[in-house]
């Protein structure tokens, strides 16, 4: 029986890398973005909300990191009939919108990403940016 597991670990350079990354996405697209990072078990590594993003987009943005990376998937794939219940049961922390991604190095997930104050779609590309800044499986 093992009693230690080896992990990759987001480095605060990665972290920084991807901010940069989907920084210059959300500028080029002309969408000011919340963009919320946080590790495997959700501690918040590094956020952003660019100048003009809607505050409570914040918390948003936090709920789908916190959601694709407790899930290791996007968040828009929590089924839509458990989206109000679970939402509420943790207290707004999971949510089903659109704009949350795993960071997933090497088949492991390290964590998590969410973005918030555009449309769903926008949310995504600019968290693919971010990813792909890094190398991350996207």
């Amino acid at each position: 029986m093992a009693f230690f597991h080896s992990a990759t670990r987001l480095t605060h350079a990665g972290v920084m890398t991807m901010l940069a990354a989907a920084i210059a996405q959300a500028e080029a697209m002309g969408q000011p973005q919340c963009i919320v990072i946080v590790d495997a078990s959700g501690e918040l590594l590094g956020e952003v909300r660019m100048t003009g993003a809607r505050f409570l987009s914040r918390k948003s943005a936090m709920a789908k990191a916190l959601t694709a990376a407790s899930i290791g998937a996007p968040s828009e794939n929590i089924p839509e009939a458990v989206r109000p219940a679970i939402g509420m049961a943790s207290g707004g922390a999971v949510t089903g919108l659109k704009g949350g991604l795993p960071i997933r190095i090497n088949g492991d997930v390290v964590g998590g990403i969410g973005v918030g104050s555009g449309t769903g779609d926008q949310d995504a590309e600019v968290a693919r940016a971010a990813l792909a800044a890094i190398g991350a499986e996207v």
